[in-house]
């Protein structure tokens, strides 16, 4: 009796079918009015999943210091700060819309804005900067607020540095940063925290530029102030005690 022929093998899964491609490449939207919103959207797009990145390496992050593995959180947080500067550097890419470029495009964004980026709101609340007037005043919907509302109960990588620090007996911080090559675990992860910071505060800062060349000194999009709101951002810090100690160094 004449054998069945073999199934033919399952092939290997190629690059394509591991990054799911199709889908992901089938996600960019297009306007037939404005040229720019296919390179627009497709920038945010990416933002956002950076921004995925570095909510990943937080959680890891907060998880390690929780767990006294300081090596692990200073290693996550090297990661964070690296996709931080890839952050600043792609914002040049956004000034090559011009400001007529920019006005046909911005019909096409109805009231939608950066502003309403949950995802950044929750770097902030798991880096411990938390304010929950943002539960109220930005649109989302009922799984981004739910998602908002568990970092604002969530303990930050402030909240676990502290409670790290009692564990090891509550060390002044001063007397540690006042050796000339510091040693001490505590102070390689905040200058990891600090270098988090930073990182995201540049990215702030040269936000500011880059919108005031699009629109200048008009009403961002969804309402905002602008250029004048992104301005105040720039001051916000998440770890300001870690900023204010080396004054005292």
């Amino acid at each position: 009796m004449a054998r069945a022929p073999a199934e033919p093998a399952s092939p290997e899964p190629r690059y394509g079918d591991f990054l799911r491609l199709d889908t992901l490449l089938s996600l960019q939207r297009e306007s037939e009015k404005a040229h720019d919103a296919h390179f627009f959207f497709t920038v945010h797009q990416v933002y956002e999943l950076q921004f995925k990145i570095i909510l990943y390496e937080l959680d890891a992050a907060v998880a390690a210091v929780a767990a006294d593995d300081v090596p692990r959180a200073v290693y996550c947080l090297r990661r964070v700060r690296a996709v931080e500067e890839i952050l600043v550097a792609q914002v040049a890419t956004l000034e090559t819309i011009s400001p007529g470029g920019f006005a046909v495009l911005r019909g096409t964004l109805a009231s939608s804005s950066g502003l309403q980026s949950v995802q950044f709101r929750e770097i902030e609340f798991r880096s411990g900067l938390k304010d929950p007037d943002y539960l109220v005043t930005t649109r989302m919907s009922g799984p981004e607020r739910a998602r908002l509302e568990r970092r604002l109960g969530e303990p930050s990588l402030w909240d676990e540095f502290r409670w790290l620090r009692t564990r090891r007996g509550d060390p002044d911080l001063v007397e540690l940063y006042r050796a000339e090559v510091p040693g001490d675990g505590l102070v390689a992860l905040a200058e990891a925290m600090i270098e988090h910071d930073e990182g995201f505060g540049l990215w702030r800062s040269r936000h500011v530029p880059m919108v005031e060349r699009l629109i200048g000194r008009r009403r961002g999009t969804g309402g905002s102030a602008g250029v004048d709101y992104l301005h105040a951002t720039t001051a916000k810090r998440f770890y300001p005690e870690l900023w204010e100690l080396r004054a005292r160094v």
